[in-house]
């Protein structure tokens, strides 16, 4: 039997199967670069569509001994943890000419919108619970309700102190806050912040450094995925938030669907028989969960009256 050869081989006789592995890589490289929950989270291998493991929830003891007395022993606290994975679909439309092209170049001029597609809306679910098929409670902004880590913008003279009070009620719980994340939105009013001696609290990337504010990473969100009602920046402890992928991503294409998540100028759905098109639908399969609901905080916005 021959082997496929996705240079060769034409999208429009290849409509269903994987991504071929180099694209494929490639979406996932970068799905994990942009995606702001892969960048802080800590990932988990997934070989099932449900992963037990056991992490540290608290270490063993120790106790001071005078001469010949016995050692006291005490246990470390494992706590389990499973993670399921869930699919994840995007759908695409595209015009026909893009069927006479090959499998790989065909997803290689995909792969930036498919990878925007998948981390955009794996950030909403992580971070925010919107449109999520986790379980309740499960993402960081559930947390952070649950244990009311919370900030107003402007509770105190200036941004600097919102910030550190915001990382103190993280360190309340006994965890160590390892960045914040945010929007470019936001950025105006990270680089003119100030600390009492009038110092920048917020750094710019420099010489490949990353930005930081506080001393602490900074990573960036894309705009679709933040939802500006609920929070300006969370924070955490960000080995608490965990994730996984599980197997290749696979396609399938259809020419006469239709789509009723995209509407056109009418604001009705798009027929693609109609409009001489085709869709692609891409799928993948990840895992999210969280392990500590203390371990998170958000600055937030003031209530409207």
């Amino acid at each position: 039997m021959p082997t496929f050869n996705p240079d060769n081989v034409l999208m429009q006789d290849a409509r269903t199967g994987e991504i071929p592995a180099e694209q494929g890589t490639l979406v996932m490289k970068e799905f994990m670069t942009n995606s702001v929950t892969a960048q802080l989270a800590q990932y988990e291998e997934m070989n099932a569509p449900k992963k037990e493991f056991t992490y540290l929830a608290d270490g063993p003891g120790a106790y001071w001994v005078g001469e010949g007395e016995r050692i006291e022993t005490s246990k470390a606290t494992w706590m389990s943890a499973e993670m399921e994975a869930k699919k994840l679909g995007v759908i695409l439309p595209v015009t026909k000419e893009f069927l006479n092209y090959t499998v790989s170049d065909f997803f290689n001029q995909m792969r930036p919108a498919i990878a925007e597609a998948f981390y955009t809306k794996f950030d909403q679910a992580a971070l925010f619970g919107n449109e999520s098929p986790y379980a309740a409670g499960t993402s960081v902004w559930e947390n952070i309700n649950t244990s009311g880590n919370t900030v107003e913008l402007g509770t105190n003279a200036n941004l600097y102190l919102d910030l550190n009070d915001l990382a103190g009620l993280i360190e309340d719980g006994d965890n160590d806050p390892n960045g914040f994340t945010t929007t470019r939105r936001f950025r105006k009013n990270l680089r003119g912040a100030v600390d009492a001696q009038n110092n920048p609290i917020f750094n710019e990337t420099t010489q490949g450094e990353p930005p930081n504010l506080l001393g602490l990473s900074v990573g960036y969100v894309d705009g679709k995925a933040w939802d500006y009602d609920k929070a300006h920046i969370l924070t955490g402890d960000w080995q608490y938030a965990r994730y996984g992928i599980l197997q290749d991503i696979e396609y399938a294409i259809s020419e006469d669907a239709t789509i009723t998540t995209i509407t056109d100028e009418n604001g009705d759905p798009v027929n693609l028989f109609e409009r001489d098109m085709f869709a692609l639908r891409a799928t993948m399969h990840i895992g999210f969960m969280t392990l500590k609901e203390d371990a998170f905080g958000a600055l937030i916005p003031v209530p409207e009256v």
